[in-house]
């Protein structure tokens, strides 16, 4: 009997180290393929989804009475900022998600009092400009979502075009 303690504590730690690195390692590669499937537009830049549908479905279980825009971001470059315009009478939300699938940041166009806002995301160390409201991530890379709540999937075309004046970039220092 004592002939297997070693070999059996030898598999237990073997488990519990590949299990905490599978754990640790998750997170960081499910914002990759997400990234990957939402940054069809470009990294730090707004792109507007077309409505989810049964056949499409770029991450698990969208809700098909929300329309996504996202910006992956990289903060390598710099801070980013995201401007966020809110469609009137419509149910709005940013949330911003590190490269760790946490979130960092959530406003709701209540809490905007249903006015456009900006935000800059930015790493510790990162300059941002004077007087703006700043969100500190512990990544470079993430990714920002905007939903808005329709009321029928029909109306979208309507409001297509107050939701694309949504944006996101890099900020660039002024000289």
């Amino acid at each position: 009997m004592r002939r297997w303690i070693g070999p059996l504590a030898f598999g237990l730690i073997a488990a519990l180290a590949v299990g905490y690195a599978a754990i640790a390692a998750i997170p960081y590669g499910m914002m990759k393929i997400a990234m990957d499937r939402l940054g069809r537009g470009g990294i730090n830049q707004m792109s507007q989804g077309p409505l989810a549908t049964p056949a499409r479905q770029p991450v698990v279980r969208p809700s098909p009475d929300l329309a996504y825009s996202s910006c992956p971001f990289d903060l390598a470059a710099g801070p980013l900022e995201i401007m966020v315009v809110p469609v009137p009478g419509r149910y709005s939300s940013l949330s911003i998600f590190d490269a760790a699938t946490d979130v960092a940041f959530v406003r709701n166009d209540v809490e905007a009092g249903g006015k456009p806002y900006r935000i800059i995301v930015a790493r510790d160390g990162q300059v941002v400009p004077p007087g703006a409201e700043v969100v500190r991530v512990g990544h470079d890379r993430g990714i920002a979502l905007i939903r808005l709540l329709l009321k029928d999937p029909a109306e979208i075309g309507s409001l297509d075009a107050i939701r694309r004046q949504s944006t996101c970039r890099t900020v660039t220092k002024s000289k």
